[in-house]
């Protein structure tokens, strides 16, 4: 029997977690908002008083009632379930190797930063408040804790340092809240422990698997281990419900019948006999039957233990099942698992990710929830189709106002093209632009003539002309509009009118051929003149009229003002400006150095985007291309970059507070209730759509004294009036202090007459008193009575007028200010929810802008969300209210893929039903699963532990397999996963979860793997036990075994921006602040991965010094937390580690200059002079299992006592055991080698190998260009059973002919096994010709070599290709590379250097240089007995390794007490028990 148990160890382990449970709580909070959190912080900023004096349950349960004053009951569950997955451990670990990096002050519980120089106390914050402004300012992370006071720019940052809760906190925090709410600075927090303590804690989300392990050829030590003594025996004593060690200590005279009853059981528990074929196939029906068969809340317990312990209970299932039909496209034996309709893949999400999920559908839930929309409405409200923010927006390019230069589709120049809309799927070289006869790829130019800036454009644009590059260019020329102006007085005019001329008496391309030759007459720093343009009439057509073509009567004057009004009505920023597409570029790409770069790119990007269109047949032979173009949904009437950016703010308008009158108690209310209130009350000028309901909610703030705000309100108002369906809300945001009577008369009388008038009377009444001669009449002493219009009720007015109180309008003000974050006087526009501001004093919001934010707001989600809310029969003011609120909800939530929905047919007899409580928020999830698979293994824990943290309602349907051939499961499996915090009946925290194994049957041979999420790196770090093959028969005791979590990864995608394509060889180095290199790796041209080992904390990724940095400049980035364009100067690209999600970042370099040399040979010349001069054998191994690392420890020492050359070996660490680890420095130290233990985490993108020793063989050849770092130029592969006779120098220095590699073949000399050589018939006689079949054993690698002709790219290409099909690679490790041998050579090494009795006769032994203990297929004889009788020396050697292991066993106790520990302590715990 196998159980996990508390190992006295793990005791204190996760006690770290919960020394600051206050900073990870703040850490969960803060994801609600800046608000929340400092509001959190303030309610425990003196906390830990509290600390020393409770329990440690105590402190977690008052801790988690302060969290509780600013969560919902469901998010408090979500924080405990944060809390036991650690979830927020990275943030705080991140936050604190910031904080060292600072190199603190000594002795300081905490530390502020202001501008590089550090402060204890709060005396020394003015003296270095005083000199700060003459320092650089400190770089600010993405999600920094601010603290929100006025946004000023030009004040110091100060970095507070600290741990949240302690007095030195509270000091630190009390005078810099202060300051900062004043806008005397900007203050900052990041946590800090001055002193914390090196204690791990017990990490959950992972899953452990044991799988059998196929026992054809022996290969498990006959070392014995020395067993752990199990002294808690009423833990492990259980077996098949039967508690055995309560039964003999109620009934001792029993003890020999409980004892032979218990063995009996535990025999039946463990026969695995083999099924037959009629037995195996309806399992998966006869699992799901016997789940149905029991109640509900018991179903998930039992699916969870038929799929994690299947080898063992298959035997048992013999119930008969109805068979399902094939649902809604997931096919008979398919997964998945939808939450709200969204699917979670479990081969991509883990609980952490899951986490957020729930998290997010936590806020739109309780949002609709508190809405009063429940049940069946809420459900189709959260599957309503959202439309995705668009990216880039685009103009409609069909305008008369642009004069196209040529046309590729009817121009002469172009006829020789292919004019097929297909031809764009036909196959070309990387970065090659097709030619073909269609207007695909359009700019147009929007220039000013007389700018200096539009003279490079021009030249640009005859450049792509001249060179025939297949762009449609199109001018849009922007010149003066006065009637009054010719071109004998202004030089824009006078360009215009020539080319106009030009174009009329010659063609097009002769007017851009003159543009760019007036242009040249131009000289730098000068612009543009009416000489210049006279001069070259002139001399290029003499015969013509000046006065004709530049005159008043000039008759080439057409489309002038068309040209301006184009560039007015687009919204588009300064000139020059250019389209393409009718997309604006930024200003960056505007640079002329940068813009041809930019559209080539531009057209590569735009190609793909067309081919998915041929390839739906979205776009044929007789679609108008450019049609095509402008009927795409980012095609807008405007660009108005306020309005159409894609980080959009949404008011949170979930909230139904009571209503305050007073200003001063309003003043208390959260951000939340203030926008709730003032939604409550707000009134509308309104023209309502035939049904009533408004889909369009605008709010106008402003202060209506200043001309900039009446303008504003007067622009949506003519809106208004032109639109259905809006209605317009007004607040005020008068300057200066506290509003009085005299700086409020405007908005009060718009306040009266929303009161008290008719819709119509109103807004008439309020666009007269807007109007700049009426404020001047009001200025001259003119009464607000004398101002109404007619159909106005004046009592009414004047009555409210006259009465009305000013201290709603400081309820305003105070929501301008704390909500939407305005300076008083400021303007901005609220729509349906979204903020947009504050504006500029000098920006203008016209009516254009108007009609643009309601075409945004609609086709994002106000549409839909009012089309359900009618059909659910809520009408007016209600409905229009709730249509604001819900469309503020669900645009602000993230945009991912669509939400599906289910309904299961006939489902008594396959679907089990879960209920939610009434009256709560509930999620609705569906999890489809076939009982017996690996899903079903993963989904049931996943389901139980959620139902304990959220409300579900829950359904799980029996997707069954039938006529399964082959067992389903071959593995047992436990998924370690809590809900909560636990804790023992001392109040302490308990150990932290486990994986648990129990009953498993002795007879099978098991091997353990971790299943972590993708950004995980893990090692074994203690277990006396070969984890490789556990065999229970030969276990006394209690096998356990703990894993530490010692990596986090940063992945990434790297592209040059010329070609599109991966830079291929490109090498990156990542480092810390203090020590900027302390990982190096190489692009892959595979995607462009790249992956390098990291921790929580904020890192530095560069371009590696040398070919890399001299060819290469980094140019953009997503995914880090520096801003995007900041490397341009620095190189640097800040990346901060602070969650246990995976970091993927997206990196684009250019070419800076070109040179011939390639970039992937390796490192710069200094480092191959220095490597030159150290003479190293460079030798690398794998090695998984007991067995295996102590026929690797022979095959070091028979390396060591062949050579004089210095030896470093290169050990793969993923699959090392513990002991070889802690073992290894001492051998090392005996035998004077040097080691190093590498890894790679393979990446998610290349198909993935489940059993381990398939994955083991990918690592010996896949990844040997990223595996060692890139000063290594040559290496050697040694098997982990094979002895060395022979000098590796000499194999080291032979001359591989220009082969990245050299292998071995394999002998032909050993005539008996003949039968057994698969190389020489079929698939690999035809494919290798006269070439011969190589062994992996050996080889040896020339790195600079292999990555400079890119062979690992080579090789996991053909290995993605192949490997789809599982019975091809059966030899992964060498099947792969003599596969590639015409693609990637081999230099086949001398018969001499690999000896193996299996296919080399005796003779050629004598001659061996390294002799390989292969395995033979014939005789099956075991490794051990095989290396006794085939090496005489290998028992002398392995003597040897004994006696020194036994030396170490002495030390071991006292080094382990030093060992080191790694930046982030995180560990995982596994413990196996067998029963004896």
């Amino acid at each position: 029997m196998l159980q996990v148990l508390n190992h006295n160890e793990l005791t204190f382990s996760c006690v770290h977690a919960f020394l600051f449970p206050n900073l990870l709580f703040s850490e969960f909070i803060a994801e609600d908002g800046n608000e929340k959190f400092w509001d959190f912080v303030d309610t425990v900023k003196e906390l830990t008083v509290y600390k020393n004096g409770e329990s440690v349950r105590s402190y977690y349960n008052l801790v988690i009632k302060k969290a509780g004053q600013f969560l919902t009951a469901l998010q408090v569950n979500l924080l405990k379930f944060a809390l036991s997955l650690r979830s927020y451990s990275p943030a705080v670990h991140a936050s604190q190797q910031i904080g060292s990096d600072e190199s603190p002050p000594e002795a300081c519980l905490a530390f502020v930063s202001v501008h590089g120089q550090h402060g204890c106390s709060t005396k020394d914050l003015k003296k270095l408040l005083k000199a700060a402004a003459g320092r650089p300012k400190p770089y600010l992370y993405k999600n920094e804790h601010r603290y929100p006071g006025l946004n000023k720019t030009d004040v110091p940052v100060v970095i507070l340092y600290a741990e949240i809760g302690t007095k030195k906190f509270g000091s630190f925090h009390k005078v810099l809240a202060e300051k900062a709410a004043e806008g005397k600075l900007i203050y900052v927090l990041r946590h800090f422990v001055a002193e914390p303590r090196p204690q791990k804690m017990l990490l959950s989300g992972y899953g452990v698997e044991l799988a059998i392990k196929s026992t054809e050829y022996k290969a498990v030590d006959d070392t014995q281990v020395k067993g752990t003594v199990n002294t808690d025996e009423d833990d492990i004593d259980e077996v098949q419900g039967f508690f055995f060690g309560k039964l003999k200590n109620s009934h001792p005279d029993l003890q020999e019948q409980l004892e032979e009853l218990r063995k009996h059981l535990l025999e039946s528990t463990n026969d695995m006999a083999p099924l037959k074929v009629w037995e195996l196939q309806d399992l998966s029906f006869q699992a799901a039957a016997r789940i149905m068969s029991v109640p509900t809340f018991d179903a998930l317990k039992l699916m969870r233990d038929l799929s994690q312990n299947f080898p063992s209970k298959a035997s048992r299932e013999s119930s008969l099942f109805q068979r399902l039909s094939e649902t809604m496209g997931i096919h008979p034996g398919d997964g998945g698992l939808f939450i709200n309709g969204l699917h979670i893949d479990l081969d991509v999400h883990n609980p952490f990710s899951i986490l957020d999920t729930i998290r997010g559908e936590a806020k739109i839930l309780e949002g609709l929830h508190n809405l009063g929309i429940k049940e069946e409405n809420l459900s189709k409200l959260l599957r309503l189709p959202m439309n995705p923010v668009e990216e880039n927006y685009a103009l409609d390019i069909r305008h008369p106002a642009i004069t196209w230069i040529n046309d590729i589709e009817t121009d002469s120049m172009y006829r020789s093209w292919p004019s097929g809309v297909q031809e764009l799927l036909r196959a070309t070289f990387p970065g090659v632009i097709r030619q073909i006869r269609r207007n695909f790829f359009n700019l147009v130019l929007l220039l000013d003539p007389v700018q200096e800036e539009s003279i490079e454009l021009v030249k640009l644009a005859e450049l792509f002309y001249k060179h025939k590059i297949p762009l449609r260019i199109g001018f849009v020329f922007v010149v003066n509009t006065d009637d009054e102006v010719d071109g004998s007085t202004d030089a824009g005019v006078a360009f215009f009118r020539l080319l106009n001329y030009i174009a009329d008496e010659y063609d097009l391309s002769q007017a851009l051929m003159s543009m760019v030759s007036m242009y040249n007459k131009v000289e730098i720093g000068e612009a543009l003149s009416v000489d210049t343009v006279s001069a070259y009439l002139k001399k290029k057509f003499p015969k013509a009229s000046a006065a004709r073509i530049f005159g008043e009567d000039s008759e080439y004057d057409d489309k002038r003002k068309a040209g301006a009004v184009f560039y007015k009505k687009s919204g588009l920023g300064p000139l020059p400006l250019a389209l393409f597409n009718g997309v604006p570029l930024n200003a960056e790409e505007m640079d002329p150095d940068e813009l041809e770069t930019v559209i080539l790119q531009r057209i590569m990007d735009t190609t793909n985007f067309f081919q998915r269109a041929v390839y739906m047949g979205q776009l044929t032979e007789g679609t108008d291309v450019v049609d095509h173009l402008m009927d795409q949904a980012n095609m807008v009437p405007r660009i108005n970059p306020l309005i159409l950016r894609t980080d959009r703010t949404y008011l949170d308008l979930t909230a139904s507070p009571d209503d305050w009158d007073d200003a001063t108690m309003f003043s208390y209310l959260d951000s939340k209730d203030k926008t709730a209130v003032i939604a409550k009350r707000m009134n509308y000028f309104t023209k309502n759509d035939e049904d009533g309901i408004n889909g369009v909610t605008v709010w106008i703030v402003g202060d209506f004294e200043k001309a900039s705000g009446r303008r504003l309100l007067l622009n949506a108002l003519k809106h208004l009036r032109a639109s259905a369906g809006v209605r317009v809300g007004v607040i005020d945001n008068p300057s200066g202090g506290v509003p009085s009577e005299d700086s409020t008369v405007l908005y009060r009388a718009v306040w009266a007459a929303l009161l008290t008038q008719k819709n119509k009377a109103a807004v008439e009444f309020v666009q007269k008193i807007l109007k700049e001669e009426t404020v001047q009449l009001l200025q001259q002493g003119t009464k607000m009575k004398n101002l109404l219009v007619k159909g106005m009720n004046a009592d009414a007015f004047e009555k409210k007028f006259n009465t009305m109180e000013v201290d709603f309008i400081r309820s305003q003000q105070l929501f301008c200010r704390d909500v939407l974050k305005l300076h008083t006087g400021q303007r901005a526009v609220v729509s349906n929810g979204r903020i947009l501001g504050p504006f500029e004093d000098e920006e203008e919001f016209n009516v254009e802008d108007f009609h643009l934010l309601e075409k945004i707001t609609l086709s994002t989600t106000a549409e839909k969300v009012k089309a359900r809310i009618k059909q659910m029969g809520i009408k007016g003011k209600q409905a229009s209210d709730l249509v604001m609120k819900v469309d503020a909800l669900l645009a602000a939530a993230p945009k991912g893929e669509g939400r599906r929905d289910f309904r299961f047919v006939k489902d008594e007899h396959s679907v089990l039903h879960f209920a939610p409580r009434e009256d709560e928020v509930f999620y609705d999830v569906v999890a489809i699963v076939d009982p017996v698979t690996r899903d079903a293994q993963k989904m049931s824990p996943l389901l139980i532990v959620l139902s304990q943290v959220v409300n579900v309602k829950l359904q799980v349907f029996m997707n069954c397999r039938a006529k399964l051939s082959d067992m389903p499961l071959k593995s047992f499996y436990r998924f370690v996963l809590e809900s909560d915090v636990s804790f023992l009946a001392n109040e302490t925290v308990s150990a932290g979860p486990v994986a648990h194994f129990l009953e498993l049957p002795d007879s099978p041979l098991l091997t353990l793997n971790m299943i972590t999420p993708e950004s995980w790196m893990v090692e074994a770090v203690r277990s006396p036990y070969d984890l490789d093959n556990i065999h229970l028969q030969e276990v006394l005791s209690v096998v356990t075994a703990e894993y530490e979590l010692e990596h986090l990864l940063l992945e990434g995608h790297c592209f040059d921006l010329s070609t599109g394509q991966p830079p291929r060889g490109l090498q990156f180095t990542l480092g810390m602040s203090q020590d900027p290199l302390m990982q190096d790796t190489i692009v892959m041209a595979n995607l462009g991965y790249f992956q390098l080992k990291a921790n929580p904390g904020a890192w530095i990724l560069k371009l590696r010094e040398g070919r890399s940095e001299d060819i290469y400049q980094i140019l953009a980035h997503d995914g880090t937390d520096s801003p995007s364009d900041s490397p341009a100067d620095t190189g640097d690209v800040k990346v901060v580690l602070n969650s246990f999600h995976s970091k993927i970042i997206k990196v684009r370099a250019y070419v800076t200059r070109m040179v011939l040399c390639s970039i992937a040979g390796g490192g710069s010349s200094s480092e191959d002079g220095e490597k030159n001069r150290e003479d190293v054998l460079n030798i690398f191994s794998v090695a998984s299992g007991h067995l295996y690392e102590r026929f690797l420890r022979i095959m070091m020492l028979s390396v060591l006592q062949h050579t004089k050359t210095p030896v470093k070996f290169w050990f793969l660490k993923n699959y090392l055991s513990p002991s070889f680890k802690e073992s290894i420095p001492y051998m090392a130290e005996a035998y004077g080698f040097q080691y190093e233990l590498v890894q790679y985490k393979w990446p998610r993108w290349l198909h993935q190998q489940t059993e381990k020793q398939r994955i083991i063989w990918g690592y010996k050849i896949l990844f040997l260009d990223v595996l060692f770092p890139l000063a290594v130029d040559k290496i050697i592969f040694v098997d982990a059973d094979q002895i060395v006779r022979a000098d590796l120098k000499e194999l080291r220095d032979l001359n591989l002919e220009g082969a990245p590699y050299g292998y071995t073949p394999f002998c032909d000399s050993r005539k008996e096994m003949e039968g057994y050589r698969f190389w020489k018939t079929g698939y690999w006689a035809s494919h290798l010709g006269n070439r011969r079949y190589h062994i992996s054993a050996l080889y040896v690698v020339d790195l600079k070599k292999f990555r400079k002709i890119a062979a690992g790219d080579r090789l996991r290409g053909q290995y993605q290709a192949l490997s789809q099909d599982p019975n091809s690679l059966s030899n992964l490790d060498q099947d792969l590379p003599n596969n590639m041998i015409h693609q990637v050579a081999i230099k086949s090494l001398p018969q001499e250097w690999l000896w193996c009795e299996t296919w080399c006769d005796n003779a050629s032994k004598t001659t061996a240089k390294t002799i390989d203990l292969c395995n033979n297929p014939k005789t099956k004889e075991p490794k051990l007995s095989a290396a006794v009788r085939i090496v005489p020396e290998w028992v002398e050697y392995d003597n040897k390794i004994k006696q020194l292991l036994r030396d170490v066993q002495e030390q071991k106790d006292n080094d382990r007490a030093t060992q080191t520990q790694s930046p982030i302590s995180l560990l995982h715990g596994l413990l196996l028990c067998k029963e004896v």
